[in-house]
């Protein structure tokens, strides 16, 4: 439900010794890992922590994986709970939560959806209403049921799945920059495929300079922030999308509905980590900006960057700050 939609520019100057930059594939999408350390040789090992601690998630979560936790959930579904370890709890219930906040608009159930929408240009027609309606038949966050003492996850129907398409990767952000710290790294970024979770400053004490790349204009940049200590995300549908009669239908989809989220381009959130971040981004492109402008009124400490289909840029007073 990603799209890369932020860039650093930070990364095209020429770092001192004791930066260090690898780009590496993991959870099936991309991740750039920056780790400044007090040489070259320590930088390089946290940068291995590193991907190990993003591993070590994506074989909690990862539904493609058979040998998963999420994925032995999906097998049982309509069957048994299944035991999961409390860190699976903990991320499953805040996505509920999200789920409850915004009315249904963020839903990790969608897992389950038939695959109607195609977004490689081999779409010629729209699916029918009765396709839509039946391919989100076991979707609905509401019968997904924790058991937070027995540590288990049970879905109420056969069919269901659920995934952390969403947010996986913006979670395992956080946990890594988290590590990170931990181990007293003093900056560094980790970019899952867009969603950025960055602390500290670069080697000369200057903050991370991040682009935000235009929709409308491919390669150019619409903004430059000076970051430190933040998360910033992008949700947009301006690479991923299909049009019939004009209208543009994004590759994010409204669980409630079937139906792509329409009207709006992109949404940026900048806040204290990835994955709400993550969490408001998707769930404004479904909800629209009036009712998505209502739902971050709920989260003050987060700022945003809200880009209508017709132009129109919607932020809030501290965006650029």
């Amino acid at each position: 439900m990603k799209t890369l939609a932020i860039f650093l520019l930070s990364l095209q100057i020429t770092y001192a010794q004791t930066a260090r930059h690898r780009t590496i594939m993991l959870m099936g999408s991309r991740f750039d890992i920056t780790i400044v350390d007090k040489d070259s040789t320590a930088a390089e090992e946290k940068i291995n922590i590193a991907i190990a601690e993003i591993s070590r998630i994506e074989n909690l979560i990862s539904e493609w994986r058979a040998s998963t936790e999420i994925s032995e959930v999906n097998k049982n579904a309509g069957i048994r709970p299944v035991k999961v370890s409390p860190e699976v709890i903990k991320l499953t219930e805040r996505a509920l939560w999200f789920s409850k906040i915004t009315d249904g608009a963020f839903d990790i159930s969608i897992a389950a959806m038939d695959k109607i929408w195609r977004f490689d240009d081999s779409m010629d027609t729209p699916p029918t209403p009765q396709q839509v309606k039946a391919s989100i038949r076991n979707v609905g966050y509401k019968n997904i049921i924790i058991n937070r003492k027995k540590s288990t996850i049970f879905l109420k129907n056969k069919g269901m799945k659920i995934g952390f398409g969403a947010t996986g990767k913006s979670y395992s952000a956080d946990k890594t920059k988290a590590l990170m710290q931990q181990l007293g790294v003093q900056a560094g970024i980790i970019n899952a495929s867009g969603d950025i979770a960055l602390w500290g400053t670069q080697p000369d004490g200057s903050a991370w300079t991040v682009g935000i790349a235009d929709p409308f204009q491919s390669g150019e940049v619409l903004k430059v922030l000076k970051l430190r200590n933040t998360a910033i995300v992008t949700s947009g549908d301006y690479q991923k999308f299909v049009e019939f009669g004009g209208k543009r239908y994004s590759h994010i989809i409204n669980p409630k509905t079937g139906y792509p989220s329409t009207g709006l381009t992109s949404v940026t959130i900048t806040g204290e980590n990835a994955e709400t971040a993550n969490g408001l981004s998707t769930s404004v492109m479904v909800l629209g900006k009036e009712k998505g402008l209502r739902l971050l009124k709920k989260f003050p400490s987060y700022q945003y960057l809200i880009i209508e289909d017709n132009g129109n840029i919607t932020q809030s007073t501290g965006f650029d700050q």
